[in-house]
């Protein structure tokens, strides 16, 4: 470990710096010029100073205030004070300073070697200390990295297993995640809610799981009985996400209930209207109705692009919420939309 000596009294330096020696200590610096403390500071990169107080151009009290302020949190460089002055007055102000000792001259020179070995010591486990610490933040970030992609997966699971008895490919949540969140940016939502939405986004329609196969996959239109039972579909999916701590699911519980109402307040399950829909909801209400009319389903031909986008900006302050199909609108303009591949759309 690196010992530094200031002290304007080349005979005060050598005497430490022999003393030092004979007790096993071989990395010892020292400089007679304070002026020069902060260049040899990041030169030698001490473990312990032994600084003088008294000395011209530039006193210890000066450099112990340059420690004190350039100091960061969980830093621990001990300062062992050189001083014949003995006064309370003097060692408090060193104290406050953020001295760690004192040696008062002419030194015992059996006790600088003891002082200087105690204060390394210190220091030493300091060091061993903070190693530990960020070996274990490591293990915590590691560990929490894992349960985070962990409960994402989960997440996707779970879209997945919803989308499946709807469509096979399980491309849709994908395709609905990912131009939600290209509308969400076109908005210029902030990135953490931008990144909320690619995850919550795919579970828009995991109520679907409590419709009998016999309606979701029915080739001719629904009866007005089936129609209520299908729509009951996004109360189940909010009651199934409520109650989530993730923002994930509080998001995704949002959607799923939000995703069929109507700007003009027409829609299902709650006849919400206008901004008292979730934002989140009016966004993926425009990329879900999209999606569905360019994909062929069991009870339709799929549509061409051109026509399901004419269809989208006609609904567009009925339907949907003008703002979100502007910026719906320049994603399609600037080719920014995931499209189903051409055997999806038939």
């Amino acid at each position: 470990m690196t010992v530094f000596v200031v002290d304007d009294e080349p005979a005060n330096v050598a005497l430490l710096q022999r003393t030092l020696e004979r007790v096993g200590f071989s990395r010892i610096y020292a400089t007679t010029d304070p002026t020069r403390f902060e260049e040899c500071l990041s030169r030698f990169q001490p473990d312990v100073i032994l600084l003088d107080l008294h000395m011209p151009k530039r006193n210890g009290f000066e450099i112990l205030k340059y420690l004190q302020e350039r100091q960061v949190d969980g830093e621990y460089l001990p300062v062992l004070v050189l001083t014949a002055d003995p006064t309370a007055e003097v060692k408090h102000r060193a104290l406050k300073l953020g001295a760690e000792d004192f040696l008062q001259k002419p030194f015992d020179l059996l006790e600088v070697a003891l002082r200087v070995r105690r204060l390394l010591q210190t220091r030493y486990l300091h060091l061993q200390l903070k190693d530990e610490n960020l070996r274990l933040e490591a293990a915590v970030r590691a560990r929490t990295q894992e349960l985070h992609e962990a409960h994402l997966d989960v997440l996707r699971r779970l879209a997945h297993a919803a989308e499946f008895r709807d469509d096979d490919t399980g491309e849709h949540v994908h395709r609905v995640a990912e131009n939600a969140c290209k509308i969400a940016q076109g908005l210029g939502l902030e990135s953490a809610v931008v990144e909320a939405l690619r995850q919550a986004a795919p579970l828009h329609d995991i109520g679907k799981i409590a419709i009998p196969d016999a309606i979701l996959r029915k080739s001719s239109r629904l009866t007005p009985e089936e129609y209520e039972l299908m729509k009951s579909h996004t109360v189940v999916g909010a009651s199934l996400l409520e109650g989530g701590k993730s923002v994930y699911l509080q998001m995704a519980s949002r959607i799923a209930r939000s995703h069929h109402e109507h700007f003009d307040g027409g829609g299902y399950p709650d006849g919400l209207k206008g901004e008292a829909i979730p934002l989140e909801a009016r966004i993926v209400a425009v990329v879900d109705v999209f999606d569905a009319l360019v994909c062929k389903r069991p009870y339709k031909q799929a549509w061409p692009v051109p026509q399901a986008v004419a269809e989208i900006k006609r609904q567009a302050g009925s339907q949907f919420d003008p703002d979100v199909v502007r910026a719906f609108l320049q994603c399609v303009h600037e080719g920014a939309f995931l499209l189903p591949a051409p055997l999806v759309q038939g």
